[in-house]
């Protein structure tokens, strides 16, 4: 992999991961696209979205401040049961941060337990284009019937074990992690702009872990011949930092007046593309 295709590759991560479209599809058709023409890996993929979710954490950094004070002021209350302490806590705050430890289980269990399917045989191309449709559909329905009611400050225990299990999804490339998250919160009757946070605060410890986790395991498997190399990851990584922050502002403001509709037409149309690029024999499936 050149330099360059790196800078291509960190664009395109930091423009695709906070939308619902999926990331890790874009990664995985345009990384064989490239000159070097091979599937840049699951290991790459998952480090350089280290850089994205770095922007998230300065996006949100107050907001992430204040509800790891809050939890750990709830979790050392004196004279307080432990359920007043934990996922009953009167602090909305306080029970985001369970939330989120939560709706983490599911994505660390199921990638653990999957480990070798996800890093092969789920990146198939048709599995890919398959699912992009898929949640396509589902997106547009949950987008079209959800009350659009409910606010981060609603949400229950039962509401945070859904979404991490939405979230697990994206393990497939072609979900795609907001839009899984996303799709779920929406029928749960949470606003288009409440869905997308939930979804950003929930992929922080999943993200994180699983990027650190590939690159200290697969650190020498980086450099070896035919893999990204670890200065062009490192390029990648960074040009996604600073792009991601960019699309995390945007997006929140037109999902605040827009529906996500635009994405669902996106999302149909990326999957007939996948399709063709394999019908045409431009890109191999595996």
């Amino acid at each position: 992999m050149e330099w360059w295709e790196a800078v291509i590759l960190g664009l395109v991560q930091g423009l695709t991961e906070f939308l619902p479209i999926s990331s890790s599809a874009h990664i995985r058709v345009i990384g064989a696209l490239l000159p070097h023409g091979a599937d840049p890996g699951a290991a790459f993929t998952a480090v350089i979205q280290i850089g994205t979710e770095a922007a998230v954490l300065v996006y949100f950094w107050k907001d992430i401040v204040r509800i790891i004070g809050a939890w750990f002021r709830a979790l050392v209350a004196k004279e307080a049961s432990w359920r007043e302490r934990t996922i009953g806590a009167a602090d909305p705050d306080a029970r985001m941060g369970w939330w989120v430890i939560i709706g983490s289980f599911p994505i660390v269990i199921l990638g653990v337990l999957f480990k070798n399917s996800i890093e092969t045989s789920l990146r198939n191309l048709y599995i890919t284009a398959a699912v992009l449709a898929i949640f396509a559909a589902l997106l547009w329905f949950a987008d079209r019937i959800g009350s659009k009611r409910r606010d981060l400050h609603d949400l229950t225990v039962k509401d945070a074990v859904l979404l991490g299990l939405a979230q697990s999804m994206a393990l497939i490339p072609g979900v795609s992690r907001s839009g899984g998250t996303i799709t779920v919160g929406l029928l749960l009757g949470m606003t288009r702009e409440a869905a997308a946070r939930v979804s950003f605060l929930l992929a922080i410890p999943a993200v994180l872990g699983s990027g650190f986790f590939e690159l200290a395991t697969e650190w020498s498997t980086l450099s070896d011949p035919g893999m990204p190399g670890l200065v062009n990851t490192a390029i990648a990584t960074v040009i996604a930092f600073g792009v991601g922050y960019a699309v995390i502002v945007w997006f929140l403001k037109l999902i605040s007046h827009h529906s996500y509709t635009p994405f669902v037409i996106y999302r149909f149309a990326f999957s007939g593309v996948i399709v063709g690029l394999l019908a045409a024999g431009a890109i191999s499936a595996t």
